[in-house]
């Protein structure tokens, strides 16, 4: 005789996934910073993220309010927050951090290039215009000869910042 609470082996078996109290709370403190870093972007970007209406209101409020108002208002974008997929607004968050690490990264690049330009010459210079081919040759020679006379001076790196501007132009251009 089988028993009552026995499944029978054709049955899928469901798995009860029990949730802790304090794991629940974990979760609603992540969406409420999630939260705060969305109050913290400017309007600008805040356009580009996938909100509802009343999420975006919500967000806009806190931007105005300060002290207590601000820390309720919070708390109540991470109660909406309980109720739409965070994914793709946490997704559209690291892919603005990425974005300002990446161009951070370009720019670094671009100081050693210039550093290069200035303290190696021609054979830096050439490496320049391998990489962009309409950079103006003469312009740049011209430009690190000045540079390097202006480190000899001690004197204020104008011409050092002029290249740089140069080539982050040339980064810029679109092919």
């Amino acid at each position: 005789m089988a028993r009552k609470n026995q499944k029978a082996p054709w049955e899928d078996e469901e798995e009860i996934i029990l949730v802790s109290k304090t794991e629940l709370k974990n979760d609603m403190i992540e969406l409420q910073k999630l939260g705060e870093e969305l109050v913290a972007l400017k309007p600008s970007a805040l356009a580009k993220f996938p909100l509802p209406d009343d999420l975006a209101e919500a967000i806009k409020d806190a931007q105005r309010f300060k002290n207590e108002a601000r820390r309720r208002q919070l708390q109540y974008i991470g109660r909406l927050m309980r109720n739409i997929d965070p994914e793709p607004l946490q997704a559209a968050l690291d892919k603005l951090r990425n974005k300002h690490s990446q161009s951070s990264a370009v720019l670094h690049k671009l100081e050693q290039l210039r550093d290069r330009v200035v303290e190696e010459g021609d054979s830096a210079i050439e490496d320049v215009m391998e990489m962009y081919p309409e950079a103006d040759r003469q312009r740049l020679r011209q430009l690190a000869r000045q540079a390097k006379k202006e480190k000899q001076a001690n004197k204020a790196p104008k011409a050092s910042r002029e290249i740089f501007q140069v080539l982050k132009v040339l980064n810029d251009q679109p092919y």
